[in-house]
């Protein structure tokens, strides 16, 4: 089979698509033939070496993938051959099959096109997890989502609304800000202007954001939690701008806010019954046609330093997807 494969830690412009291995299926799990993969910001660091965990060498990048069951374990139900499937896995999601846990899998809701699952899970997982079980969103609520036009910015501000919060989308030009704006953000600011906070504090009528939607950090971050509301809640979702900021302990105290953190990897593990209330929720919304999945571009397998180039442009609306067969 066909893998994209990282046998040392470089630019997406050195890596190979190779010939290797069909993977086998041990105890307790499944092989997907994958038909669609999704690349995100964390993909690209863990392809240069740069990110928090490092991935042993040689690895297959995309974490995020869909398609059908090609075998499975004896030992293993739910699941039979054909069965459309989409699923998150530590690495591997960039090759034509994949061998992952049964517990990684997710049976595909019907009428969800693969190039749609491969790039819901994490995003949509990650944002109503955020929202609703770390920061307790309440409808009437103002919602600050930062870079709103990326995949989990995007799936923030579509869940925002849904959840009834008044969502501000701030981004960084104006064709990310009228993305942003369709996909349901009430009002949008530009966090490059110098008075930014300014423009926010007029949109929530002195009362600042209620919470916060952090995929950026940086400098945009401190900003951000200056402007957050009494008993505010910033979510730390990750650090796409590339640096990650130091928060002076007396914000917090000063603004009553929480800074709260969420790590998608570890709502399985640790919130089990989270994840379960979450994904019902999700897939809920999928059925009633209530949430319509973003999808940014599609690229051919092929082409898949494309997807990394486009993605870590910052000129990406949407996540970006590859398709694989």
């Amino acid at each position: 089979m066909k893998a994209v494969v990282v046998e040392k830690y470089d630019l997406i412009d050195n890596i190979p698509l190779k010939e290797v291995p069909l993977p086998e299926v041990p105890a307790g799990q499944v092989r997907v033939r994958i038909q669609a993969a999704s690349v995100g910001f964390v993909d690209g660091l863990k392809v240069q070496g740069l990110y928090q965990t490092k991935d042993a060498l040689p690895f297959t990048p995309g974490t995020e993938f869909a398609g059908v069951v090609d075998a499975l374990a004896a030992d293993v139900q739910g699941f039979a051959r054909g069965v459309p499937v989409m699923g998150i896995a530590r690495s591997g999601g960039l090759a034509e099959y994949i061998s992952v846990p049964a517990a990684a899998l997710e049976v595909m809701p019907e009428g969800i096109a693969p190039e749609v699952a491969a790039s819901f899970r994490a995003n949509y997982l990650t944002s109503l997890y955020a929202l609703s079980e770390r920061g307790a969103l309440r409808a009437g609520e103002y919602l600050l989502v930062l870079g709103a036009a990326g995949g989990v910015g995007t799936a923030a501000v579509q869940i925002g609304k849904l959840l009834g919060a008044r969502v501000i989308a701030a981004a960084s030009t104006e064709e990310k800000r009228e993305f942003a704006s369709r996909h349901g953000a009430e009002a949008t600011v530009d966090y490059t202007r110098a008075d930014w906070r300014n423009t926010l504090k007029v949109l929530t009528d002195g009362h600042g954001a209620d919470v916060i939607f952090d995929p950026v950090g940086g400098e945009v971050s401190l900003q951000a939690f200056r402007s957050i509301a009494w008993n505010g809640r910033h979510l730390v979702i990750g650090f796409a701008a590339g640096s990650i900021p130091a928060l002076p302990f007396n914000l917090p105290l000063l603004k009553g806010g929480a800074l709260l953190g969420v790590d998608l990897a570890q709502i399985p593990r640790r919130e089990p019954e989270a994840q379960k209330r979450v994904m019902s929720q999700l897939f809920t919304w999928l059925k009633e046609r209530k949430l319509e999945p973003v999808v940014g571009k599609i690229f051919a397998f092929e082409d898949f330093r494309d997807a990394f180039r486009t993605m870590q442009s910052r000129s990406a609306l949407g996540k970006m997807v590859v398709r694989i067969s």
